[in-house]
């Protein structure tokens, strides 16, 4: 083997391609990844990917329901918290806008035009529909929870592409997480007139 060539053996190849995808991501964008990319930044061959995902959409899918699986975790972990529905409401927005804060290359994937084939991948479907699924089940009322989700989901998508101001431009993506707790608060909690 030539000194250039990298050994297809990994021991944990397939973890450590979806964390190498998650920092191009990060740091990057969606258009800089690729699974030679991917390969680089893991340190393998540009063929060692295709042992565990046929093509980059396979990849991407792959990494968007992990995404789904992180972002489920969190809101459970925030809908656990005692409260009111209003205080709920707000613990799990808080919890979405900071996954969003920390993960917006990976939201966009999650929810954008990247995978036009979404109905070709039951898996992805289900971890895509289990949000919305746990944000109506933490409330008790599945109405609710698509609306919260809309709510938050909209919020984030706005703030983490800087069309709206939560005050993230200047201080930083940290702040997304209360200023969306302070909005879900005071949407829901006003009564309806």
């Amino acid at each position: 083997m030539a000194k250039s060539e990298k050994p297809y053996h990994h021991g944990d190849l397939a973890p450590s391609l979806r964390m190498a995808a998650r920092e191009i991501l990060k740091e990057e964008g969606l258009s800089a990844l690729s699974l030679r990319s991917v390969a680089k930044r893991a340190g393998v061959s540009h063929a060692a990917p295709y042992r565990h995902f046929a093509s980059r959409e396979a990849l991407l899918v792959d990494l968007a329901i992990e995404g789904f699986a992180d972002l489920r975790n969190e809101i459970v972990k925030a809908a656990a918290a005692p409260g009111l529905p209003a205080d709920r409401i707000a613990h799990i927005g808080a919890a979405y806008a900071g996954f969003a804060a920390r993960n917006g290359g990976l939201l966009r994937l999650m929810f954008g035009s990247e995978l036009p084939n979404r109905a070709e991948f039951p898996a992805l479907k289900q971890a895509t529909d289990s949000i919305g699924a746990e944000i109506g089940r933490a409330l008790g009322d599945p109405v609710i929870g698509l609306a919260a989700w809309a709510t938050v989901h909209g919020l984030a998508i706005l703030s983490i592409e800087n069309i709206l101001d939560l005050g993230q431009v200047q201080a930083g993506m940290d702040v997304l997480p209360s200023r969306a707790e302070i909005l879900l608060r005071s949407l829901f909690s006003q009564p309806l007139h």
